[in-house]
């Protein structure tokens, strides 16, 4: 007959085992989802940076179009001085070339709105992936506080601190979903404080 203590004991291991395997199990599944959040968020943060660089490109050809736009006007308005005390002859060369300013100058107006409206776009889609990248650092801060309470209650045995690292791996689980999914759940408020 077995010994009631070692029974005890027994009972008592196998206690230990299986909260171990409990916290081992959630440090799996939650370094797992964040490998795959991981990878996401750098494709983000890719398409970020192509954002902003496309949209200061195309501000700087804005730009571009704005100066031109402008040297333009200041040669039509040169143009339309002189043709006020040109000979007839110069004159009709000047009214040739003020046409020409004017066909010019409705050009660029057409691709500075054109160009404008094209950064805009790409400022916006900088801002909304950057939403995305938001939800994904969230996610990936509580995942790690969740981790390293875990790893603190492998230790102390604390079955409190176990349920306490559930509650960051659920919200950074919810963070992350959010930004797999494209969902908008976004904690503004703690996103400022963190940025």
């Amino acid at each position: 007959m077995e010994n009631p203590s070692e029974l005890l004991a027994d009972s008592g291991d196998k206690s230990r085992d299986q909260f171990n395997n409990w916290i081992a199990v959630s440090v799996a599944i939650l370094a797992a989802f964040m490998a795959v959040t991981k990878v996401k968020d750098d494709n983000i943060v890719q398409a970020m940076l192509q954002a902003k660089s496309d949209a200061v490109d195309t501000w700087n050809e804005y730009q571009s179009k704005r100066i031109k736009h402008h040297l333009l006007e200041l040669g039509q308005d040169q143009a339309t001085a002189m043709r006020a005390n040109a000979p007839a002859q110069s004159a009709t060369v000047l009214e040739d070339q003020l046409k020409r300013y004017d066909s010019e100058m409705a050009r660029y107006g057409n691709d500075e709105k054109d160009l404008q409206a094209k950064a805009r776009g790409l400022e916006d889609k900088y801002d909304a992936l950057n939403y995305r990248d938001d939800q994904f650092d969230l996610s990936d801060a509580a995942l790690s506080v969740s981790l390293a309470m875990l790893a603190v209650t492998a230790l102390t045995r604390k079955r409190w601190l176990f349920w306490t690292s559930l509650v960051f791996a659920a919200f950074g689980v919810a963070m992350g979903l959010a930004g797999l999914l494209g969902l908008p759940l976004h904690p503004n408020w703690l996103s400022k404080l963190l940025s």
